[in-house]
């Protein structure tokens, strides 16, 4: 099965094109090795795709013959990512929380006083108490 139809398949991507396209920029690797979509993948294989700023790593256990429901995935894959990497998903999901675009408008009154109280520091008057 060729690689690009497998990620589909096994819902790492939403469309087989877009996994395709992803196989041409350099973010699948087969083995290490970068690929191109024909490349056919057998069982045993170690894929590495690189999605949302982390390196997802997979190892075929098997080719589906079409797309699969999400319950039945973990029949033909095994996920063996490292916990690091999910981690710094976590840490990359809250850190775009709190981000302001580049001319969303004036700080709230909220955003002033939390600069405010960056920049001085603990209050003076907690200590005289």
């Amino acid at each position: 099965m060729r690689v690009d139809k497998y990620l589909w398949c096994i819902r790492y991507y939403k469309t087989r094109s877009i996994a395709t396209k992803a196989c041409k920029e350099g973010k699948v690797r087969v083995n290490g090795d970068l690929i191109k979509p024909s490349r056919e993948i057998y069982p045993t294989d170690k894929i590495t795709v690189r999605k949302n700023q982390v390196n997802y790593e997979l190892i075929v256990l098997d080719t589906p013959k079409s797309r699969l429901g999400a319950k039945l995935v973990d029949i033909y894959r095994k996920d063996v990512t490292p916990e690091e990497a999910l981690q710094k998903l976590d840490l990359l999901n809250y850190s775009k929380d709190y981000y302001r675009k580049k001319g969303a408008g004036r700080p709230t009154k909220k955003d002033r006083r939390d600069i405010d109280d960056w920049f001085e520091g603990p209050s003076d008057n907690d200590s005289e108490e």
